[in-house]
């Protein structure tokens, strides 16, 4: 949910967002802003692989679906041990928000660049509405 939280920095609404694929066609989609990469690697497989990235704007269901998905294969790829000074949660929304790559060569101790390190405080600053958000 912090992840949705930082990614919430754009408006998230179908009709905008088709315009804004017009300008920019390797722009982020959804309420999850998931770049088409992400959602063709992570759909395979899965009971969404029908499905296309341009429906994620419309289908918010969709997008959350495939960014947990994705932040699941995320884990999957982390080591058992680290050298960085971050949690588990942060490597992942690290990895979401920059990639698998570079969230490996966090992890192996590589230097965060003040980018990363504010999506990384952002996140933190999102707990408590996170948790606000899920509570029953």
């Amino acid at each position: 949910m912090a992840i949705l939280y930082n990614e919430a920095y754009k408006p998230h609404d179908p009709a905008f967002e088709r315009a804004w694929l017009k300008l920019k066609p390797g722009a982020a989609l959804g309420i999850a802003n998931m770049h088409r990469a992400a959602f063709e690697e992570v759909k395979q497989g899965r009971d969404f692989a029908q499905r296309r990235w341009q429906d994620l704007p419309d289908d918010r269901d969709l997008a959350i679906e495939a960014m947990t998905w994705y932040l699941h294969d995320l884990a999957v790829r982390l080591p058992a041990h680290w050298d960085a000074p971050y949690t588990k949660t942060d490597l992942l929304a690290l990895g979401y928000n920059a990639g698998p790559g570079n969230m490996l060569s966090i992890a192996r101790g590589e230097h965060v660049g003040g980018q990363a390190r504010s999506y990384v405080d952002q996140l933190h600053e999102n707990w408590a509405k996170s948790k606000e958000a899920l509570a029953p």
